[in-house]
């Protein structure tokens, strides 16, 4: 009974209002996860708070002093003017998430537009209930719209430079959506100085170090040798654990220890003695972090964001890493190291951290793959890359007869031997459930994100369809 009371720890109120539930909650996702923190510890919070029956799903705080000493707007972004519009949210589609931090060097010069030092998207499925984490490295070289290859760090710092609308988020928001081929919801950018408060006030984090690594904590005259073995880091060590580079992986190893130092959070905050300290200090730690903190999420959304992640078990968190098997090493024209994207391979992984537990297929969402397409409501064109007469009419049948949204049919322009899906607005399910209907290989799938396209998916039909359908004559 004792270790049952101490897993489900309740908390009494007295005198709790509205504003303290909203920033209890705005600490766990806008404090904690945009401080590079994953969906999971969202869910372990909810699941252990007594629930107030006036806001329903909102955890209640003690009253003390701190808790009611906050104020903020729950319908105004945290962001300065310029900035990426804030976007409604339907409740049921996917929604992602792109976690920025700036380049150190940048940062602390504190002069003209700075670099990301690191990109992580983060994404959650109301309707199969997963989520998933996956980092970008910033020596990837992509197109960055409007200004040709660069790498991707250098998004945010055209678009801040030469105030471009959106700023330095939504240049690089467009850059991701671009070379990922999905589209970005939300953007979230925390400064150095805000992630070590943050760690600090949870009283330092757990970490399992696997190797001898040498750290560059902020300031000057204090680089540390960090040992193997389990080392419990504050929060300068913790950033300077995260953003450490010079190992034999180099950005591939940083992203795995960014994504370590993810899950120590959630540990952390999990534990016993520290729920309490949070609910306690909410509004302060609130305060502290979002001063430095800038995203088009507004407060309102953070808490559905929340209820959304309460619903999520942890095996269906799904974490990767673009890593050296997806890209090849190369060379700027100016000389700089530079990683060229495999673009088959880079679109797998993607699939497989939007649909936790496998390649996105039908198998991997099991019997729900027909109503996850649906859902999506992707408008569909069929193209004929044939000689057969009228194949991408018959098809548009019997497509639309297995629910799929197909909007035209209509002849290509060349003839295909194989049959090619083309994915321009990141519709995963919908891809996904044509290409096990059609039997289209991995080979045969393609990313051209494009936000202008008047269609979500294009199938050209191929010789091998028009040889061997279930159609029938």
């Amino acid at each position: 009974m004792a270790q049952s009371r101490t897993r489900r720890i309740r908390f009494q109120i007295s005198n709790i209002h509205r504003l303290t539930i909203i920033l209890v909650v705005a600490l766990i996702v806008v404090g904690v996860t945009t401080a590079v923190l994953a969906f999971n510890v969202v869910r372990g919070y909810v699941s252990t708070w007594k629930l107030s029956p006036d806001v329903p799903g909102a955890p209640l705080p003690s009253n003390n002093s701190d808790s009611a000493s906050a104020t903020v707007e729950p319908n105004v972004p945290l962001q300065a003017p310029g900035g990426p519009a804030a976007k409604p949210w339907d409740g049921t589609s996917r929604v992602t998430l792109l976690v920025m931090g700036l380049d150190y060097r940048d940062w602390e010069a504190g002069q003209g537009p700075s670099r990301t030092d690191t990109m992580i998207l983060f994404t959650m499925d109301p309707l199969s209930k997963t989520a998933g984490i996956l980092s970008i490295p910033r020596d990837m070289w992509v197109n960055i719209p409007g200004y040709g290859y660069y790498k991707i760090n250098q998004a945010y710092f055209f678009g801040d430079g030469d105030k471009l609308p959106g700023g330095g988020p939504g240049l690089a928001i467009k850059t991701v959506e671009e070379f990922l081929g999905v589209p970005i919801d939300y953007y979230a950018q925390i400064d150095f100085t805000s992630f070590v408060d943050f760690i600090n006030n949870i009283g330092g984090i757990d970490i399992n170090i696997p190797n001898e690594i040498t750290v560059d904590p902020l300031g000057k005259y204090n680089t540390t040798t960090l040992q193997p073995g389990l080392q419990h880091l504050d929060g300068a060590l913790a950033l300077a654990y995260a953003r450490a580079r010079y190992t034999e992986g180099g950005d591939f190893d940083r992203a795995a220890r960014q994504q370590q130092v993810i899950f120590a959070i959630r540990d952390q905050v999990l534990k016993v003695k520290t729920l309490p300290y949070l609910i306690r200090k909410a509004p302060k730690i609130y305060n502290n972090v979002s001063a430095g903190i800038r995203t088009n999420l507004t407060l309102d959304q953070v808490i559905q964001f929340a209820l959304l992640a309460e619903q999520i078990p942890p095996e269906n968190i799904k974490h990767a890493v673009i890593s050296q098997d997806d890209v090849t090493f190369g060379k700027s024209p100016d000389g700089l190291d530079i990683l060229i994207p495999i673009p088959d391979k880079i679109r797998v992984l993607r699939d497989e951290v939007f649909a936790t537990g496998g390649p996105l297929a039908p198998a991997a969402v099991g019997s729900n793959a027909g109503e996850l397409m649906k859902a999506e409501n992707a408008k569909v064109q069929v193209m004929n890359g044939t000689a057969a007469s009228g194949l991408a009419t018959r098809t548009k049948d019997f497509l639309a007869s297995k629910g799929v949204n197909v909007v035209d049919a209509s002849s290509a322009n060349e003839l295909y031997a194989s049959t090619t899906i083309y994915d321009y607005s990141g519709k995963p399910y919908t891809v996904a459930y044509l290409a096990s209907l059609m039997n289209v290989a991995n080979a045969r799938i393609f990313n051209r994100y494009d936000p202008n396209a008047t269609v979500d998916v294009q199938v050209v039909l191929g010789s091998d369809w028009a040889a061997n359908n279930p159609m029938g004559q």
